[in-house]
């Protein structure tokens, strides 16, 4: 029978001893506002040792920058490098399963929260700590999907978010750090999440969905450039449903993501807005920057309807809406995504080829669409001439003894 598990939910399970500080934490770190904040009440709470555990997925946060705030407030800090195991095992999966919300934008935090969470518990398990700490506030969908994949995972410890129950305001954030010389923390107007396959924003002075003009200063790969790009054709090559290269160059997916983000988003291409919603109902904006993603996701889709049958796509969709959903509910690693990624990456098998884009102006628009093992006709003139004397010839051969025919 399955135990359950005390949660921390509150600052005050830290600050009134719930918890017992003398022994070691481990707290998720991205090296933002939230997760200093709590690094700092940890220290002050009287903490002995807190392992600050911070994973690199190719994000805008850098390393330097996250050791002086943890040297700062005199925790262990562990960097962790998981841009390789990010893209193979939650990335590549994602772009088999079309994963996009509701059919507004790409899914990136529900891929990233469950490697940061397996991150975790593997560093706690060797450390022997008994408590996992992340920053997840009821506003923000990771907190279910930290809190499952923590579960699902069968994290023998304690695990949750002060957050919870117990938000605490930007302003006052922001002055409690600087107090203890981390003025920088001042320059956060919007809460950032980012890593190589999506840059993504939200809170602040992008809290209202009814008024929310984006900074341009947000931006990055689809930032305007001081010169338009020239116009230029892009061809994305696949092998069994995976994306291989990039104008007929083979890379690795992690250098084709790169690549794309760049050059798509110099065409201004691959932004998104959307609403998510909370436990409840609620809905909450979120703003995305995913050049690749368009990009790649397109062409899959353009390669499926070349391939596969009408009513097998549409099965397609739907178990892929299915896996959105388990990923977004934080079931990553349970068996339901699982067994809908066993589906998807059957059919994927079969698609072979490439998709030709021409972007110019802000606008994305194919060229050529070449599969390999097509259900597409090339000529339909050809095509109908032949359908017809495929026809008429069976119709002319008439039926034959034992099939109706005259005796």
């Amino acid at each position: 029978m399955k135990t359950s598990r005390r949660r921390v939910r509150s600052f005050r399970d830290i600050t009134h001893h719930t918890t017992d500080l003398r022994r070691p934490v481990v707290t998720l770190f991205s090296g933002g506002l939230d997760s200093t904040y709590l690094l700092h009440r940890l220290v002050q709470a009287g903490a002995t040792e807190v392992h600050a555990v911070s994973v690199n997925l190719g994000g805008d946060e850098q390393t330097p920058q996250i050791q002086q705030i943890a040297d700062t407030l005199g925790v262990r800090l562990h960097s962790i490098d998981a841009r390789a195991q990010f893209v193979d095992d939650f990335v590549r999966p994602a772009i088999a399963a079309h994963a996009v919300y509701l059919d507004t934008h790409p899914i990136s935090s529900s891929l990233s929260r469950p490697l940061i969470a397996l991150t975790a518990v593997r560093v706690a398990r060797e450390q022997g700590i008994p408590l996992i700490l992340h920053t997840a506030n009821r506003s923000q969908n990771t907190l279910r999907r930290l809190n499952g994949a923590l579960d699902l995972l069968g994290y023998e410890g304690e695990f949750g978010s002060p957050y919870d129950l117990e938000p605490v305001g930007r302003e006052q954030k922001i002055k409690e750090l600087q107090s203890v010389g981390l003025d920088q923390m001042a320059e956060r107007s919007v809460s950032g999440d980012s890593n190589l396959w999506c840059r993504e924003f939200e809170s602040g002075v992008l809290d209202d969905p009814e008024s929310h003009e984006v900074p341009e200063s947000c931006y990055r790969w689809t930032a305007p450039r001081e010169t338009a790009p020239e116009p230029e054709l892009v061809e994305v090559g696949f092998r069994a449903g995976e994306p291989v290269s990039v104008n007929g160059r083979e890379a690795s997916l992690a250098d084709i993501i790169e690549q794309l983000n760049w050059t798509v988003g110099a065409h201004g291409l691959g932004r998104y807005t959307g609403l998510e919603h909370l436990p409840g109902g609620v809905k909450v904006l979120e703003v995305r920057e995913m050049p690749a993603a368009k990009l790649l996701l397109a062409s899959l889709r353009h390669l499926e309807t070349a391939v596969l049958d009408s009513e097998t796509l549409r099965e397609k969709l739907h178990v892929e809406q299915i896996w959105v959903r388990e990923a977004l509910e934080g079931r990553w690693f349970g068996e339901l995504r699982s067994a809908g990624q066993a589906f998807i990456n059957t059919l994927n098998s079969s698609l072979t080829g490439t998709v030709t884009w021409r972007l110019a102006g802000g606008r994305l628009s194919t060229t050529s669409i070449t599969a390999t093992n097509p259900q597409y006709v090339r000529n339909r003139e050809e095509w109908e001439e032949l359908s017809v004397r495929q026809e008429l010839s069976h119709c002319a051969e008439g039926p034959g003894p034992g099939n109706g025919g005259a005796r």
